[in-house]
């Protein structure tokens, strides 16, 4: 009986790698071992860095609303504070966006919050 072999599928998988691939310098576009390492380390950090994203993005976030609570008399700690207290609920991402786009906006909020 002869040997069986699933080329099909062997080289839907390489042609997967290299396409992936496409783009890398030298030998990391060309031959399938040196794409599979390189392939294989670029999933893990985008898999890293889409975690990442999220810590960057809250710290600026942060950033943006103390300097524009900095700039309305108060600091972040103690706005996030007082707007527990007084049960404002908006998130860092929308607060921050007040901050930025409509000053007049936060300053209600800030005022709201006492």
């Amino acid at each position: 009986m002869p040997r069986s072999v699933n080329a099909v599928a062997s080289r839907k998988r390489r042609k997967k790698i290299l396409k992936a691939a496409r783009g890398y310098f030298g030998a990391r576009s060309k031959v399938y071992t040196v794409a599979k390492n390189a392939v294989e380390r670029a999933m893990r950090y985008s898999y890293i860095d889409r975690k990442k994203k999220k810590r960057a993005f809250r710290g600026l976030w942060i950033a943006r609303i103390n300097a524009a609570a900095r700039m309305n008399g108060t600091t972040y700690s103690q706005l996030v504070n007082k707007m527990n207290k007084a049960n404002i609920l908006l998130n860092r991402k929308t607060l921050a966006d007040l901050a930025l786009n409509h000053p007049e906006a936060f300053k209600a909020v800030v005022q709201a919050a006492g």
